[in-house]
């Protein structure tokens, strides 16, 4: 009895662990574009604030409004942020290792690794 009613009990604490989680509602709060990278940049660093000084937050690029603009200028940011990455790997690659076979047709090799990527 002890047994059964010991598997039993560790069945349901299992299944507990897959049951959803109670939902809380929480109320979000609509703000504009502007407003949030203000309020993003001062919790971020409370020592400069927010900084525009190019004033690229006022611009209004297609005449879709400000949120498309800040929307198109967050959207660049992050893919030139990813361009950058790549371009910082592809910079090791190129400083640590040589393929084995020839570069071109001709039998021509690849760059020395001893050599910096600039003078390659």
């Amino acid at each position: 009895m002890n047994f059964s009613s010991a598997i039993i009990l560790s069945l349901a604490a299992g299944a507990s662990a897959f049951s959803p989680a109670p939902q809380q509602s929480q109320s979000t709060q609509l703000m504009s574009a502007r407003a949030d990278l203000e309020s993003l940049a001062k919790a971020s660093n409370p020592t400069i604030g927010y900084y525009d000084p190019l004033s690229l937050v006022d611009s209004d690029f297609w005449g879709e409004g400000e949120d498309a603009t800040i929307g198109f200028l967050r959207h660049a940011e992050i893919k030139h942020g990813r361009v950058a990455m790549a371009a910082f790997v592809g910079y090791c690659v190129q400083s640590n290792f040589v393929w084995p076979w020839a570069m071109t047709q001709a039998g021509d090799k690849f760059p020395s690794s001893d050599l910096s990527p600039e003078a390659q």
